[in-house]
């Protein structure tokens, strides 16, 4: 008796059949059907080979190399190698199914930290089972090189399990769809007419654009979207005194007291709301960015201010709001100088920066921000960097508009392959740039594909640009035309040190080359605007989960080289390396730079210590954006508070000095949003420990 050991190390009989089945169906592959009696020739041979083996358990690997033994023996070598071909593609869909298995168990486990705001429950973990089939989909189907670039890590896709099923992320036209009224499927919602209804429907705009998308979405002009609705809650609050026959002087003594009470209570509803309703079948609260600090009206400015002291009161207990993503505009002649009309505001979002990590900035004054301002088109940007003005097909501004889709550069990686040789740096640098633009023009041409109703809101409700004159089942190719595509790159801090030695934080070489690297990236991207009629842009990756894969991968092709690979993660985009001590200027002055350069989006981080001034805030902002062409900045601490109190703690504290609770939570800005630090990945969490502060000289002070 034989019996054959399955791969999962069962044990069945050995059946002759199974061989037959298999040479007939090698030989119907290549169109030589054999004959009945060619097939039992190479059977009884495969039988006669095992039989020498004297075994009486036999593998299946072994089986099949005697099968292809016996058709080659046979004289029937074009089926021998189907036989072949077919065996290798066989294997390589038991790879593809042992490593989705393997990741579905470690998913079943917990999810992993790609994303640092997804959850750990049952709908994060379904969802991310159902993300990782679906990469694994998407390469399988795109072009094998493609594929491969991806998967060894000479570029990446970012979200892959997307490719093929949405767009990235949205700028929300959030006055104008307030003003008009939407669908989000179930039925009609009417224009709002008090500002709590309006800003109550703002955070279901982004809750139901996350769910047709990946990435973040943002309200771009908060404030002044939402002054619209102030004045009908103004008057909707005489008419209720005059129904009460209060005289008209006492009514204008009230009103104004009555309407802050109520922008107020609508603002704390943002917050709250933000932080607790869930998108994406409930594995997250949205990825929301806020934009507001240039108020055109007075109502503007009240909601601007409402909004920024609500948020610095934090959530039930004073604990620290994840979302939205805040960022403060500002604008000389508008709020950055002491006699401009809203420097209040300005300070108070210093103030409150100060406490919460939130707002970040944005300079209006940039001269590719003024330049819009100018024209009539508000700058606006979001925690994951996506800003975008310019548009070869149509009109400019950021309303309607995202990045669709962008792909990374593994920069480090050509820096180790060039050896030190700039000339092929750069000629290693174009290929793969020509590589992340196939994969980009690929993903539009499977995007394209798609229908009005496969984005039923973002599409179907007008939201996204191109969508105006499209039925439900037309192409959305037009959208795709006024969105960005973005070539990003990551590690240009360990590309000049494997080029030069050194990093641009400590070079003059090495800055003017780092600079002249991304300049040349800049310069393809806009050659490849005017020769494809696409917007394409250069993007400073975020690089949350990526930091950490793309330096893994380098570790075990080149080994650990010192300042390259050293670490777990790869320094973010352009940014001079956390772990090296500079002062905030020189920060801020190498950095700067490459704002322009990257206009499909960037930030520059300054890491003081725990609780800054808001004074410290506007120092470091205003030498930023008095001096350099700098255009968004956040200022980073590490914030610790209590969660059975929310009293905030220093963090040389381990308990509470309130209640005396050791029930801590920390909280740190990651690629552009808050998180809680357990949710962290790998590379990010090892990023983290290694940051240190950035002062004047070294030297514990926040003044630049």
């Amino acid at each position: 008796m034989l019996y054959v050991v399955k791969r999962d190390g069962r044990e069945v009989e050995f059946n002759a059949d199974k061989i037959t089945h298999a040479i007939k169906g090698a030989s119907g592959e290549e169109g030589l059907n054999l004959k009945t009696s060619e097939i039992y020739e190479a059977v009884q041979k495969v039988v006669m080979y095992i039989e020498m083996t004297e075994k009486n358990k036999i593998t299946v690997e072994e089986i099949q190399n005697y099968v292809e033994k016996a058709l080659e023996d046979t004289n029937h070598k074009e089926i021998a190698l189907a036989y072949s071909n077919y065996r290798k593609e066989r294997t390589k869909i038991r790879d593809i199914k042992s490593d989705l298995m393997k990741a579905i168990q470690k998913i079943g486990v917990e999810t992993d930290r790609d994303n640092a705001n997804v959850g750990n429950n049952f709908s994060s973990k379904l969802l991310r089972i159902a993300s990782e089939s679906n990469k694994w989909h998407n390469l399988s189907a795109m072009p094998k090189y493609l594929a491969k670039a991806h998967e060894t890590g000479d570029l990446y896709y970012h979200d892959l399990d997307s490719y093929n099923l949405t767009t990235n992320c949205l700028h929300i036209p959030t006055r104008e769809l307030l003003e008009h009224g939407f669908n989000t499927g179930y039925g009609t919602i009417n224009v709002p007419k008090r500002i709590e209804s309006a800003a109550e429907l703002s955070c279901i705009l982004l809750q139901s654009t996350q769910n047709d998308m990946f990435g973040g979405q943002s309200h771009p002009d908060f404030d002044n979207d939402m002054a619209v609705f102030v004045e009908p809650t103004r008057q909707e609050i005489i008419n209720e005194l005059k129904s009460l026959g209060v005289q008209e002087e006492k009514i204008n003594e009230v009103v104004e007291t009555k309407l802050k009470e109520r922008v107020h209570q609508a603002m704390q509803g943002v917050v709250y709301n933000l932080n607790t309703m869930h998108s994406r079948a409930g594995s997250q609260v949205p990825f929301s960015s806020v934009n507001l600090g240039i108020p055109t009206s007075k109502d503007a400015a009240l909601v601007c201010e409402a909004f920024l002291e609500e948020y610095d009161k934090g959530l039930g207990k004073g604990e620290q709001p994840i979302f939205p993503n805040i960022i403060f505009r500002v604008k000389e002649g508008v709020n950055r100088e002491e006699n401009d009309p809203y420097h209040y505001l300005y300070k108070l979002a210093c103030k409150v920066a100060a406490k919460r990590m939130n707002p970040t900035f944005m300079n209006i004054d940039s001269d590719f921000n003024k330049e819009y301002y100018e024209k009539g088109y508000m700058p606006a940007t979001m925690g994951c960097r996506t800003y975008l003005m310019k548009n070869v097909n149509g009109e400019p501004g950021c309303k309607g508009r995202g990045n669709i889709a962008p792909t990374t550069i593994n920069l480090p990686r050509i820096g180790i392959l060039a050896k030190k040789d700039i000339d092929v740096f750069f000629k290693l640098f174009q290929e793969k740039i020509d590589l992340a633009k196939e994969s980009l023009l690929h993903r539009y041409n499977v995007l394209k594909n798609l229908r009005v109703k496969d984005l039923p809101f973002v599409a179907g409700q007008y939201l996204m640009k191109g969508s105006e004159n499209l039925d439900q089942n037309d192409s959305i190719e037009p959208i795709l035309k006024q969105g960005t595509w973005g070539i990003g790159f990551i590690g240009l801090a360990e590309t000049l040190v494997a080029l030069t030695g050194k990093h641009h934080g400590e070079s003059d070489e090495a800055r003017e080359l780092g600079y002249k690297i991304i300049s040349y990236l800049r310069e393809q991207v806009d050659k490849m605007t005017e020769e494809t009629q696409l917007n394409w842009s250069t993007y400073a990756t975020p690089a949350e989960g990526l930091s950490g894969k793309f330096i893994k991968q380098d570790q075990k092709l080149f080994g650990i080289i010192p300042g390259v690979t050293d670490k777990e993660y790869y320094t973010n985009s352009y940014h001079v390396p956390v772990g090296y001590a500079i002062s905030i200027k020189r920060k801020i002055d190498i950095e700067a730079p490459y704002h322009k350069l990257c206009n499909g989006g960037h930030i520059s981080y300054i890491e003081v210590d725990d609780n800054p001034t808001g004074e410290g805030i506007m120092d470091i902002i205003n030498y930023a954006y008095k001096n350099t062409n700098i255009s968004y900045m956040g200022v980073n601490f590490h914030i610790r508070y209590c969660k059975e109190c929310g009293e905030s703690l220093h963090s040389h504290e381990a308990k509470c000095p309130k209640c005396s609770s050791t029930n801590i939570q920390g909280i740190s800005r990651v690629t552009g949003y808050l998180s809680l630090d357990e949710r962290f990945g790998a590379g990010k969490s090892h990023e983290r420990e290694d940051r240190v502060t950035h002062t004047d000289n070294h030297v514990n002070t926040y003044k630049v």
